[in-house]
């Protein structure tokens, strides 16, 4: 499978470069009316000249998508709880058919999308959006499971989305947290059924771990100074996203090194599902700065530690001792290898690496609750985390990701539901209950004082002004899915605060078609 950029070169080039879309994943999701060769043949024949000319060969030559789901019609004012009950119905997509000539890869099942802009189903968004489902759902979460089984078993790996521009990385590495919502009374019983995926997603993120010397890497493996290995994030390709092609050239220029290490290393930060935020600049601060591929992330590797421990699982209920005995070794060395290498003293946190400069980032992020999420840190690590968590990072609406401020999405003051929940789960799972329970509060009421005023569920909010967020480089996107399902979780999860479900928008502005 091809991406557009491969498949129409010479136009994907110029469409690009010339700002004709302010983003340009219009294009990279548009279904094209003929085939690429005649579309190509077509573009040389008319040179347009002008953005004018080349808008007039777009529309002729390309069915390009609408950015919004249905919002409804804007005449009934719904209760908080009952909008997200639309949403369900509204943003259920069948991917089976899809046009041979589109990016979009087919898949057995129906699945939720995202929302806005992003029609595609992502890889690690779909945890978040399946833990707001309910057990009255169970067959749509299964086949949500299902297509990201699919997808590992056609290509390897879950790929970041269901489209051929995003075949080259992956995302956060959750779908084993996927399969243990799909029998959570019994889930070693839910990962031995998924062994082959589960296994053969590890060893995509382990590739050429064997052939490493120390300070080496090989794709996402890093061979650390003392031999243990760590992963970072990646992408295959080093050349302008799809999906971003304009913005990726503007960063390349600005950058002072090769373009190609600038555009592996924004796709690489992409594939962290953290796109964009400081964790990933040299600097700091600018995006110029990116460096991606340098860092050791905390939170990828806690989920790798909770991939292995699913895999161990599995692999007893199968009677696998082997393969058990093997992947005990393999959590127990990563578990030794983090707390070597990533967990900062000083700070009292588990911290990102950067395993070129041999020297740990120093920051206060959300990602370091992904250790105690997945059940690696020890109770005095899991208190210092939160101790810290509390002092850096919780303000008036719940989480902020960094304690930065750069402007980007993924820095303060901004804040996503998908670091709440990991936040909230990590916590409680230390009996650090008062703070998951202050975390999910300030959260619920950020989103319920959002929708009372605009009608709005939107992908991230301003947490210090519990208002929506910016950032990102694109305009805010409405009708969130993860959000919507990381709120209907937290209201299940805390029934004293379910008055925030029933929020009704004011009636003075009433949420728009």
């Amino acid at each position: 499978m091809i991406p557009p950029s491969l498949l129409l070169p010479e136009l994907y080039d110029r469409v690009g470069s010339s700002g004709l879309f302010e983003r340009m994943k219009p294009f990279a999701d548009a279904v094209p009316r003929d085939a690429p060769e005649i579309i190509l043949s077509r573009f040389r024949d008319a040179s347009p000249r002008t953005d004018d000319e080349l808008r007039t060969f777009v529309n002729r030559w390309f069915e390009l998508p609408s950015d919004a789901l249905p919002q409804g019609d804007g005449q009934e004012l719904l209760s908080l709880r009952v909008h997200i009950e639309t949403r369900w119905k509204q943003a259920t997509i069948d991917a089976r058919n899809a046009s041979a000539r589109s990016s979009l890869i087919p898949m057995p099942g129906r699945f939720i999308t995202s929302g806005g802009m992003w029609r595609e189903q992502y890889y690690w968004n779909t945890y978040f959006l399946m833990i707001g489902l309910g057990a009255e759902r169970a067959t749509l979460k299964s086949e949500m499971a299902g297509n990201i089984a699919d997808l590992i078993d056609r290509f390897g790996h879950a790929p970041n989305a269901n489209r051929t521009y995003y075949l080259s990385r992956s995302q956060p590495p959750l779908f084993y947290e996927m399969v243990r919502l799909l029998s959570p009374e019994d889930e070693a019983d839910a990962f031995a059924r998924h062994l082959p995926q589960l296994r053969k997603e590890h060893a995509y993120w382990m590739c050429g771990e064997d052939g490493l010397k120390p300070e080496e890497a090989h794709r996402h493996a890093v061979m650390m100074p003392d031999g243990s290995i760590l992963n970072r994030y990646w992408d295959d390709r080093d050349t302008p996203r799809d999906e971003a092609y304009f913005r990726d050239l503007s960063i390349a220029a600005a950058a002072a090194r090769p373009e190609r290490e600038v555009f592996r290393d924004i796709r690489a930060g992409a594939e962290s599902g953290w796109d964009y935020s400081s964790r990933w600049f040299a600097d700091g601060m600018t995006m110029a700065s990116i460096a991606t591929t340098s860092i050791i992330p905390a939170d990828l590797n806690a989920f790798l530690y909770g991939l292995e421990r699913a895999i161990l699982q599995g692999c007893e209920r199968a009677g696998d001792l082997k393969g058990a005995a093997e992947f005990k070794a393999r959590a127990e060395a990563r578990r030794a290898a983090m707390n070597a290498w990533l967990w900062n003293e000083a700070l009292g946190l588990f911290d990102d690496r950067d395993w070129k400069r041999r020297a740990q980032r120093s920051a206060v992020t959300a990602a370091a609750l992904a250790p105690l999420f997945a059940g690696l840190a020890t109770p005095e690590q899991a208190k210092r985390t939160a101790d810290r968590v509390r002092a850096g990072l919780l303000v008036k609406g719940g989480l902020t990701s960094t304690d930065r401020t750069t402007g980007e999405q993924w820095d303060a003051p901004y804040g996503f539901a998908a670091m709440q929940w990991i936040g909230v789960q990590g916590l409680r799972k230390y009996g650090l209950d008062a703070l998951a329970k202050d975390i999910a509060r300030r959260w619920l009421n950020t989103v319920a004082g959002v929708y009372a005023r605009t009608g709005r569920l939107v992908e991230k909010y301003d947490l210090v002004t519990a208002r929506s967020g910016g950032g990102g480089g694109y305009p805010i996107q409405s009708g969130q899915g993860w959000t919507a399902s990381v709120t209907a979780a937290l209201l299940d999860l805390y029934p004293e605060f379910s008055h925030l479900g029933g929020v009704t928008p004011d009636p003075a502005t009433p949420p728009p078609a």
